[in-house]
């Protein structure tokens, strides 16, 4: 039988510590929750691989270093909500769900949603609710959230998801820049965004956040 246990520890050592990542609630998070829970079963033994995990044909859980240093550069905090954007099958969720009060979490098809919210569910987290919908469009209705986080690289963020993030909000974001990325965390103050880099990560971009296309005969 696998050690999963013993992978977390490792994974933490090797891959999120030495990334200055020292914030207790994120490493005690990382060290608890089970990451195999959250892959297909076919990928549970590479759940722990410091590299982003395909889990669909154009769809990553993000590695381990990307979302401590995300999490850890949005600073979140017990009072906070969270919107949580393709979210997989919800390991990126249960990590908010730890450190925030509550989580919304969005995917793009009701039955990717049903098995998030099931296996979030079957791990105890019960303030975390997975919602079906387009990704670009986030989920207003239960806004606005203190902290926005995107599972995926965009091109562009549609101001329907700024929109929804409370004044003095912050969203983290993968950029994507040609064959890199750039995560950027953006801060809402009197209603405007500022951006300031945070560090480099890459993955694929989310559907509905690629860059318009410009029109040509």
């Amino acid at each position: 039988m696998t050690d999963y246990s013993s992978r977390r520890t490792m994974m933490v050592d090797t891959q999120v510590r030495p990334s200055d990542v020292t914030k207790f609630p994120i490493i005690d998070a990382m060290l608890d929750i089970p990451r195999e829970a959250f892959v297909p079963n076919d990928k549970a033994e590479a759940a722990y691989i410091g590299e982003n995990l395909h889990i669909s044909d154009s769809r990553v859980l993000l590695e381990p270093r990307t979302l401590a240093k995300m999490l850890d550069a949005l600073a979140v905090e017990p009072h906070h909500v969270a919107l949580d954007i393709g979210c997989g099958l919800g390991y990126s969720t249960a990590l908010l769900a730890r450190l925030a009060e509550f989580v919304v979490a969005i995917e793009d098809t009701e039955e990717a949603a049903e098995e998030a919210q099931a296996i979030l569910s079957r791990e105890g987290f019960d303030n975390a609710a997975v919602m079906s919908g387009p990704l670009n469009e986030g989920a207003a209705k239960s806004g606005p959230y203190d902290i926005i986080t995107l599972q995926g690289a965009v091109e562009d963020i549609p101001a329907a998801i700024l929109d929804q993030l409370r004044e003095g909000g912050r969203i983290a974001a993968i950029f994507a820049q040609n064959a890199m990325g750039a995560i950027y965390i953006g801060h809402k103050r009197d209603g405007q965004m500022s951006w300031r880099f945070a560090f480099n990560a890459g993955a694929p971009v989310l559907p509905g956040f690629e860059a318009e296309k410009p029109f040509s005969l």
